[in-house]
């Protein structure tokens, strides 16, 4: 995995929602560098978005952790099955789920799913997202504001209301925020909107589900490289990406999976309801 200081990558663009193989330089998934050590063994994992990205990764450290993972993704076969081989090459079972997380209907049958093929759930990833870029607020359809709401922030109501009669004591939600829920650009108007909603439900959750012994808590990335960039930006900001935070450079998704495997460990039995920036530096209040 690399961390040199990396300041911009080649002007480009895709169609959304984007593939891993188009991408230049291509992501870190760690598919060489991460080592599991068995903090997740034998745990159920549903992970949305987990065709590339940050899913991508999640999906695969958790399964060298040794968990089985469920892999839920839009459209994007390719991407999804590089991932399942990912998780079986580990060892571990992948379940491939392809579901439109807008409609409410898909949410509960990608949990329905899960529980047929595993019988549990035991770590609930909220990670799928969906953002455009606009420089003013007519350019924003009302198409739009709803499908980025329904995919972004219902998806997780949705999610969360049908896995929990699932989990058990030490069960584990996280969901995927982000440094925009702390610091907005305006030209992300109704993504960032969703990412503050996300971390305020994760402290809801965090209280209404405490009792039942089962974790929520939220990752916050700052700029990370994945296809979502390319595929919703354009290009010169592609080409600057992530080179205003103090280590200079956009992250790999590789950095920013370990905090989902601690978050869903029982190393992590005392934390819930909290919000982890993984942001290159840049502070979130």
């Amino acid at each position: 995995m690399s961390t040199e200081p990396q300041t911009s990558q080649p002007p480009q663009q895709q169609n959304p929602p984007g593939r891993e193989s188009d991408l230049t330089p291509l992501a870190d998934h760690g598919r060489g560098s991460y080592r599991g050590s068995g903090r997740l063994t034998d745990k159920v994992a549903v992970i949305t978005g987990a065709d590339s990205g940050i899913g991508k990764a999640v999906a695969l450290a958790f399964a060298r952790e040794g968990a089985d993972v469920v892999i839920a993704y839009l459209d994007e076969h390719d991407d999804a099955t590089d991932t399942a081989e990912l998780v079986t090459s580990a060892g571990r079972r992948a379940e491939l789920v392809a579901s439109d997380l807008a409609s409410p209907e898909e949410c509960r049958a990608l949990v329905d799913k899960a529980v047929a093929a595993f019988g549990k759930v035991d770590v609930l990833v909220h990670n799928a997202a969906f953002q455009r870029t606009h420089d003013d607020i007519s350019e924003i359809d009302d198409a739009e504001w709803d499908r980025t709401l329904a995919v972004n922030l219902s998806a997780y109501f949705h999610l969360v209301k049908a896995a929990a009669p699932h989990m058990w004591p030490g069960s584990s939600i996280i969901a995927t925020s982000s440094i925009q829920s702390d610091s907005p650009s305006p030209t992300l108007l109704p993504y960032a909107a969703t990412k503050a909603a996300i971390s305020n439900m994760t402290a809801s959750l965090a209280q209404m589900l405490g009792p039942k012994g089962i974790r929520v808590n939220a990752v916050a990335p700052g700029p990370i490289w994945t296809p979502l960039i390319p595929s919703t930006m354009p290009s010169e900001m592609v080409e600057q990406f992530g080179a205003d935070v103090p280590l200079e450079r956009p992250g790999q998704p590789a950095e920013v999976a370990p905090v989902f495997v601690m978050l869903a460990s029982d190393e992590a039995s005392y934390i819930s309801g909290a919000v982890i920036a993984v942001t290159g530096g840049k502070p979130i209040l």
